[in-house]
């Protein structure tokens, strides 16, 4: 599929699932590169969407506001072209079967959350079996809608804040990284890049998706769990010789399952560990959801890998523990 343009008469038709943050990023990016963009929003965010469009806010000037179809329901925005998942991860497997209509024969599916997306085993080399990971699909709900043989992931680095419902304030960075799932959508992802990059951000595509998502999870899914238990700003936990060993033995859990997948982060635990010290004291998107009172993305980033390590007999006593307080820490506090 030519995702500009597929029949040369009309704009691709692109539907952002979730105008949070990075959602309302993406959808103003793919209207100001000419496709035909709805948003499937609620409550607060779908009224201000609707009154004021979506609305940037840059360092140097006004919010710029891009005005696009909203709506609550799938079926009154119906088949997509393409569909950009932008929801809290573990949102999804709820909210998988509405998104039924947006489906069509040839719909693109493209991945922008934290953590394994729900198709990354399909297809995967050095998986064990066919079935779905529990942690980011339970019972295969996801894939049954949102079809993993068409699926395109998007890494997003960079940072930005939901001011208020609508309002969007960028932060630091503006690169995305994007790759198909199956070698016969890298056409359509490309193609899917150069929107992105028309539309203002720093895309880059790529033919090895899932080395990159392992290696940004790789760095999260330490750091974010360890945040949100303590409190504590990146730089504290990395200061605390306990604590970091503790970041250094999850990493190492983590990679033994990469390598047995064939997956390379391209660093060691230790150079990782250097590139997040250098961010300084920054907060963790989980250490925000906890202090905002919001669901902790607890599966997607950290269930995944005690799930991977059962499949594939690698021992995680480390990430098992943390994942364990975790879940605690998070039905304490309604979480």
């Amino acid at each position: 599929m030519d995702v500009h343009n597929r029949n040369g008469m009309r704009p691709v038709r692109s539907c952002v699932v979730g105008a949070g943050a990075i959602g309302a990023l993406l959808a103003a990016a793919l209207a100001h590169a000419g496709q035909q963009v709805s948003v499937l929003a609620r409550g607060r965010t779908l009224t201000a969407i609707r009154a004021h469009g979506i609305r940037i806010l840059l360092e140097d000037g006004p919010a710029d506001a891009v005005h696009v179809q909203t709506e609550d329901r799938a079926d009154l925005i119906g088949e997509q072209d393409v569909v950009v998942i932008a929801l809290k991860a573990q949102a999804l497997p709820e909210l998988a079967e509405s998104l039924r209509p947006l489906i069509g024969p040839e719909t693109l599916v493209v991945s922008a959350m934290n953590g394994l997306p729900w198709w990354f085993a399909h297809g995967l080399t050095g998986f064990p079996r066919s079935e779905p990971l529990q942690a980011v699909d339970p019972d295969g709900r996801v894939s049954a809608v949102l079809p993993a043989e068409r699926a395109i992931g998007c890494v997003v680095h960079l940072s930005s804040t939901s001011v208020e419902p609508g309002l969007v304030k960028r932060g630091r960075g503006n690169r995305l990284v994007i790759g198909a799932a199956d070698a016969r959508c890298a056409p359509a992802a490309r193609e899917l890049t150069a929107a992105l990059a028309s539309g203002g951000f720093d895309a880059s595509a790529t033919d090895d998706i899932r080395n990159e998502i392992w290696a940004k999870l790789w760095g999260n899914m330490n750091m974010n769990p360890l945040s949100a238990l303590t409190g504590s700003t990146a730089d504290r936990l990395l200061d605390d010789p306990l604590t970091h060993a503790l970041v250094l033995r999850m990493m190492e859990e983590a990679d033994t399952i990469g390598r047995r997948l064939g997956l390379s982060t391209g660093m060691s635990a230790p150079q990782r560990v250097a590139v997040t010290r250098e961010l300084g004291a920054f907060k963790t998107s989980m250490l925000q959801d906890v202090e905002a009172g919001r669901p902790l993305e607890i599966d997607p980033i950290l269930g995944v890998f005690p799930e991977l390590g059962r499949k594939l007999d690698v021992p995680t006593p480390f990430c098992d523990a943390v994942l364990g307080l975790l879940r605690q820490r998070a039905a304490s506090s309604g979480l």
